[in-house]
């Protein structure tokens, strides 16, 4: 019968726990970078997701803006820019009064209250839309003029430079979140890999959003030039 000595036992312990504590440390030491690598994909996607929603609220802004330029038919998003002083503070029209279309050359204006109406003749004839207010005591009628050729060209330059302000603010918003990708990188906080993959989808997103840009100011041209 063998004989197995109290130190060979000791051995045999020490190497088992020695290896099970070096698996267990690899394990942490895995689960540590796994967890650091999503928390870094994380943040990619939160600035990649920030940079979506600004450049759409870019495009938001610019189709308001478009809205407000006639096109020689009646619409009451023309008026989405007039602020009235109410109580001392601006306020906008739409907050004040219903804009109705009662015909495709005609807005009408019904206050809430009716004590405001000076207030928002006021505000109409301050907001240079081209049009004249004729208040009756009870509603605003304004009647749209028909578009000259002149007068065309004139809101054509407006929507082309209305277009190339929206472009700017998506390209600024791009630089912004490439700078943000660029400081992770710095920081070591992501590889040089992660960041090329960062800015090429706000690179992505730019384009789409420009694309976007240029084909709601097509729209609004044909608009303009439609007799």
């Amino acid at each position: 019968m063998k004989v197995i000595s109290a130190t060979s036992t000791l051995l045999v312990i020490g190497c088992a726990s020695a290896f099970t504590l070096n698996k267990r440390f690899s394990f942490g030491t895995r689960y540590a970078s796994d967890r650091t690598a999503l928390f870094m994909s994380e943040e990619l996607e939160m600035i990649e997701l920030d940079v979506e929603e600004r450049m759409s609220k870019s495009v938001d802004s610019l189709s308001k803006n478009l809205g407000t330029i006639s096109t020689g038919r009646a619409n009451p998003s023309m008026l989405d820019r007039v602020m009235v002083e109410y109580f001392g503070a601006p306020t906008p029209l739409n907050q004040l009064a219903g804009v109705s279309v009662p015909s495709s050359s005609q807005l009408q204006i019904d206050a809430y209250d009716k004590s405001c109406l000076n207030d928002i003749e006021k505000a109409l004839i301050l907001a240079d839309l081209g049009m004249t207010p004729n208040n009756d005591g009870s509603v605003i009628r304004l009647n749209i003029p028909t578009l000259t050729e002149e007068r065309r060209k004139d809101l054509l330059k407006q929507v082309k430079a209305l277009g190339e302000d929206g472009k700017v603010a998506v390209r600024n918003v791009r630089r912004d979140g490439v700078d943000k990708v660029k400081k992770l990188e710095k920081s070591s906080s992501i590889s040089e890999d992660q960041s090329k993959d960062g800015q090429n989808a706000i690179q992505s997103l730019t384009d789409k959003f420009v694309k976007v840009i240029e084909e709601v100011v097509a729209k609004k041209e044909k608009d303009v030039t439609t007799v």
